[in-house]
C-alpha cells in the first residue's frame, strides 16, 4: 500500500516544516528521515520493544550509522529526569555531536522522553519519531511537545522542539493489546469533537471495523486525526491561542492520571476528561443534551471510562490547578459549542465545575 505523507507546516515562531509518513510496512524510511549528517543515532525505547528496537539497530547498522540503544521503562515511568540523565550519559560517553540524531522508537511515553533528550543535547539535535502505539501515532509523536514528569504533576518540564520526521507504520500495531488500541481511540474521538464528525460518523457505522488496525477505515481515522494535529500545530506551535483546542478532555485527564499514580492510560483518563468538558458545556448553556449523551455513548462503544469516583473532586481540582494549562490561579478549559466548535472557558466558579463533576461522579 502507498505511503500518505502529510507535513506539518512550519510556525510563524520559526519551527520548521516536516513530515509525517503513513503507511504499512515503510520502516524502511527510517534513513530519510535521519539523514545523511548523522553518524551516531540513539534509539530510545521501552523494554517490552527491545527486539524490535535491535532488529531496528541492525537495519541502521546495515546503513552505515553507528547506533546504540537506550532501553528505558514502560509507560510514564520512563519519563523522569534520571532516565533522561541515563540518556545524556550514553550520549556523552558515545561523542554524540550536533548532526547526530535520536530516535524515539514506542508509545506516547517514549517519544515525549526522546523528544525531550534531544532539545536538549547541545541545544538541540536531530529527532525522529517512529510511534508504535496508536496514541503516539496521532499525538504525542507529531508537534513538538516534549517533556517529563515530576513529583508534582505530569510534563510540567518540557520544551517544544519540533521533529525532523515522524514516521507511522501502521505494521508496528501488530501484536498490539486490543485494550491498547483502545485507548488510543481516546485521542481519536477527541480530534472527532474538536474538528472532525466523520471519525465520530465512522465509530458509530461500526466499531469493531473502526477499532481493526487493518482496515480501511482505522487507516482513515489515523490519517485524519494527523491532518488535524498538523494543520494546528503548524499554525501554532507554542500553543499561543489555537494548539489549546488540542487540550480537550485533558485538564480533568492529567489529574486522574496523577491522581491514578500514572497508573492508567492516556486515552482512558482523556476519555473522562472530555465526558467533564462536555458537561460543562452543557451546564454553561453551550451543548446540548444530544451531544453530551454521544460523548458517553462513543466511548461506551470504546470500552472506555466516563465517569470517577465522585469522592476524588478535592484531589482532582488542586492538581488541576498546578496544570500547565492554568493562568495564574485561573483555571481555562476547551469547551464545545457544538461538534467542531471548540472554545475556552476561563475561569469558572469552582462551585460549577463541581456540579460538572457530580455529573460524571460515580
Amino acid at each position: 500500500m502507498s505511503t500518505t505523507v502529510i507535513t506539518v507546516p512550519g510556525a510563524a515562531s520559526g519551527s520548521e516544516a516536516y513530515d509525517v509518513r503513513i503507511g504499512r510496512g515503510i520502516l524502511g524510511q527510517l534513513p530519510e528521515l535521519i539523514g545523511k549528517d548523522a553518524n551516531k543515532v540513539l534509539v530510545v525505547h521501552p523494554a517490552t520493544l527491545g527486539a524490535r528496537a535491535e532488529k531496528l539497530r541492525a537495519d541502521l547498522v546495515d546503513e552505515g550509522y553507528e547506533v546504540l540503544l537506550a532501553e528505558i521503562p514502560d509507560a510514564e515511568t520512563g519519563k523522569r529526569v534520571e532516565v533522561a540523565a541515563f540518556c545524556w550519559q550514553v550520549m556523552g560517553q558515545s561523542d554524540f555531536t550536533r548532526t547526530d540524531a535520536v530516535v524515539g522508537f514506542g508509545g506516547g511515553s517514549v517519544t515525549d522522553l526522546a523528544g525531550f533528550v534531544a532539545a536538549t543535547w547541545l541545544r538541540g539535535i536531530r529527532l525522529v519519531n517512529v510511534p508504535t502505539t496508536l496514541l503516539g501515532m496521532v499525538d504525542a509523536a507529531i508537534g513538538g511537545k516534549t517533556g517529563i514528569n515530576t513529583n508534582e504533576g505530569k510534563n510540567l518540564v518540557g520544551a517544544f522542539y519540533a521533529p525532523a520526521g515522524v514516521l507511522v507504520d501502521l505494521d508496528t500495531l501488530d501484536g498490539i493489546s486490543q485494550m491498547e488500541i483502545l485507548a488510543g481511540f481516546g485521542e481519536v474521538v477527541k480530534y472527532g469533537f474538536i474538528a472532525e464528525p466523520e471519525i465520530l460518523d465512522i465509530i458509530e457505522r461500526d466499531v469493531d471495523v473502526a477499532t481493526n488496525s487493518q482496515s480501511d477505515e482505522f487507516r482513515r481515522m489515523v490519517e485524519l486525526s494527523v491532518r488535524i494535529k498538523a494543520r494546528v500545530v503548524g499554525a501554532d506551535f507554542r500553543e499561543a491561542g489555537l494548539r489549546e483546542i488540542l487540550n480537550y478532555g485533558h485538564t480533568l485527564g492529567h489529574a486522574v492520571e496523577y491522581a491514578e499514580r500514572f497508573q492508567w492510560r492516556h486515552g482512558a483518563a482523556v476519555a473522562i476528561g472530555m465526558v467533564y468538558a462536555a458537561e460543562l458545556g452543557r451546564l454553561t448553556g453551550r451543548l446540548s443534551d444530544s451531544v453530551v449523551d454521544r460523548h458517553r455513548s462513543i466511548l461506551t462503544s470504546l470500552q472506555l471510562p466516563t465517569g470517577y469516583p465522585t469522592g476524588r473532586w478535592q484531589t482532582l481540582l488542586s492538581v488541576m490547578k498546578r496544570d500547565k494549562k492554568a493562568r495564574g490561579s485561573m483555571l481555562r478549559f476547551i469547551v464545545l459549542d457544538d461538534i467542531a466548535k471548540p472554545t475556552t472557558l476561563t475561569g469558572p466558579d469552582e462551585s460549577l465545575l463541581f456540579a460538572a463533576y457530580q455529573e460524571i461522579g460515580t
